[in-house]
This record gives C-alpha cells, structure tokens and sequence, in this order.
C-alpha cells in the first residue's frame, strides 16, 4: 500500500481538519501516518484513528503562544521528521500549516518526493497578534510570509479552508492565494453527519456559548459589555468551555462578574470532539467574534464553532465586513455585528435567540472537492 507522511506541528489530539483528511486519505486507499508535535508531553506516543496511525513526537516539553523557545521546539520537532522520513521515505508528504513546509520542501529535494500544502489559516499574521504595532514583529511576519509563499509555490497542490462566495463580497483565502500567484482549492472545515440533536427554542432563560481555544482576551472582553449591555431581565448565561492562551484570564474576568451579580456563567476546560454536541446541546447562540486585527479574520478565516453550531440548528453571532459574515448571512447561519461595538452584538445576540438554522452544506460536500482537487496527485502516486 502506498505510504503517506502527514505533518502538523501540534499533538492532533485531536485535530479535526487534519485527521479529517488523514482518514479521506486512508479511504481512497493509502496508509497514512500523521507525525505530530506533542509539545506537552501528556498524550500517548502512537495512537490508531480509523486506521491512520498518530505517531507523536516528544522532544523537551514547548510552550504554545509566538515566543523564542516556542519556534526552537518547532524546528527542533522538525529536523527529527525530516531524519525520520529520509531513513524510510513515504510516496507523499502533505503539510499541515506553513511550519511544517520545511519538511515537504527537504523530501522533495533530497527523495524527489512531491508534497501538499494544506493551509489552515494564515500563519505569518499570528507573529503580530501579542503586539500588532511593533516594527520588529511586523518585520518578522514579512520574512515568515515570503518564505511561506516560495516554498508553497513547491507544493503540487495547495489546499485551503476558504474561498469568496459572492462577486462582490469579501476574499477568501483562495483569493489571498491567487493574488501572491497561488492556485488554491477551498475545502471548507465543515462537519460530517451524523449530527448531535437539534436546538430547542428556549422558553426563557438562553445562553450565549463559545466554545474552543481561549486565545483571544478583546473577543471577551466585547462580549462581557454586550451581555451586560442588555437590560437585566433579557440577559443571557456565557457558557465557556475550552483551553488556550486567555483561557486563565477569561476565566478570571468572567467569575469576577459573577460574584459581583452581573452576569451568570458557566466555565468548563478542554473538551474532546465527541463531546462537543453536548456541549452545543447546552447554548441558544454561537459567539464567534475575532479581533479583526488578526490578519487572517480580514483575510478569509472562517470559524469551525460556526458550522459546528449550524449543524444542531444553533445560529451565531460572527464578526461584520469580512468573508465569515458573509457566508453567515449567504447561508443563513447566523447574524453579524461590527467589532467594537457592544450595543450592536447585544442586540444581535438578542435578536437571533430563538432562531433555528440549518447547515444546508456539510462536510459530504467538502469532502468531494478535496478529492477533486487531489486528483492529480493521487494520479501520479499510481
């Protein structure tokens, strides 16, 4: 059976979109391994998913975030892919993120192995998000940005996680792409059925949830001045639940307003896959807002919470001018509201409460355009 090396810099426990297509993968007929980064050092060294082998890598404990040792745990994780692969090489290496392009463009030139890039997200903007005004991390966000696309130009197809979906709207990452000389092909981070039970309008008391990585503390913050922007009685209960950077932090501010009365939450931690429509069970509403000065939220970023919520009838709440609110609106989705502006995300929150949605596109569809798009590489492995 023809071998395939997939790459991702975090412990993909899990990593929906990668094992995702870790499993499409092993279904149209290749063993695929996943060589991933534990950089914890809590998770089992190999594990089985549906037949695709996670095969963890541990090379001195690395935190998360856009510090010094973090990049020195990186590459130090990397150059022991690179040895691990050349001892036995696969037929294809496929990337997953820009950090891990190292790894395909060294197999291509020492084994004439090809390789996919699959582009989750924009990378080099995370170097700017601690401090988007400094020169010296603008500097560096320049220089991870031009090798990101030199060495993506390598790839024998790029895979991305958006496109525009109307004329005049806003750009995806297909687009972004396209303007650096890149083709792309969009495979949105959509779930696959079954689904877990549908949204029940509530009779009175409704809560607000976000669910997944803590990373963004402004996103809170707006949310905290949205809820209490709303008169007491129409409040909603926050339900948080994940880990991340923040998670502490949100942690704090929120039982901070607890304890002074104005407001009800619940905070829980980490979360498994198989626990989020539970979890989804549990909110009337989706907040999935983003500081804008994320590059890649102007960009083409779309949240997977959006479609998760979507899938069980739960609308969300999404960031205004920029590609994820346009497919909110376009689909039906949700609602928007302008970064900032916590009147308007109260009263957006409030409106679409006792909305139910529909995911009208779902995970089925993407799987069929990553085959597409894959097509050409699966000829040549033959």
């Amino acid at each position: 059976m023809v071998r395939v090396a997939m790459v991702v810099t975090n412990a993909c426990a899990p990593d929906p979109r990668v094992l995702r297509h870790a499993v499409w993968m092993q279904e149209a007929g290749y063993r695929v391994t996943v060589h991933a980064f534990d950089r914890q050092e809590g998770h089992p060294m190999s594990e089985n998913h549906r037949g695709v082998r996670v095969m963890r890598y541990r090379v001195g404990r690395v935190p998360y975030g856009g510090t010094v040792s973090t990049y020195r745990g990186i590459r130090r994780f990397l150059r022991v892919v690179e040895r691990t692969l050349a001892n036995d090489p696969p037929a294809l290496v496929y990337c997953h993120d820009a950090d891990t392009l190292r790894v395909g463009i060294a197999m291509k030139k020492t084994h004439n192995v090809p390789f996919v890039f699959d582009m989750h997200d924009l990378q080099h903007t995370w170097v700017r998000y601690a401090a988007p005004q400094s020169n010296l991390r603008a500097l560096a966000s320049r220089r991870l940005k031009q090798r990101m696309l030199q060495r993506a130009a390598e790839a024998a197809v790029i895979i991305t996680s958006s496109q525009q979906v109307k004329t005049e709207g806003r750009r995806g990452f297909v687009e972004w792409l396209a303007h650096h000389g890149l083709e792309g092909h969009s495979v949105e981070n959509r779930p696959l059925p079954p689904f877990g039970e549908r949204k029940v309008e509530p009779l009175t008391d409704w809560t607000v949830g976000y669910l997944g990585r803590v990373r963004d503390l402004k996103s809170f913050e707006l949310l905290i001045e949205a809820v209490k922007a709303l008169p007491p009685a129409q409040r909603p209960k926050i339900r948080l639940a994940g880990d991340g950077t923040a998670a502490s932090r949100v942690r704090a501010m929120l039982m901070d307003e607890v304890e002074r009365g104005t407001l009800e939450a619940e905070v829980t931690g980490a979360f498994t896959q198989s626990e989020l429509p539970e979890l989804i069970e549990t909110i009337d509403v989706m907040y999935a807002m983003y500081a804008p000065l994320r590059g890649n939220i102007l960009q083409g970023a779309l949240p997977v919470k959006m479609f998760d919520a979507a899938a069980q009838g739960v609308p969300s709440v999404v960031n205004r001018d920029c590609l994820m609110g346009d497919v909110a609106v376009e689909e039906g989705l949700g609602t928007t509201a302008p970064w900032g502006d916590a009147n308007a995300i109260g009263e957006a929150l409030l409106r679409v409460k006792e909305t139910v949605v529909e995911l009208g596109a779902t995970g089925e569809r993407e799987r069929q355009r990553w085959l597409e798009a894959m097509k050409p590489v699966m000829d040549g492995l033959q």
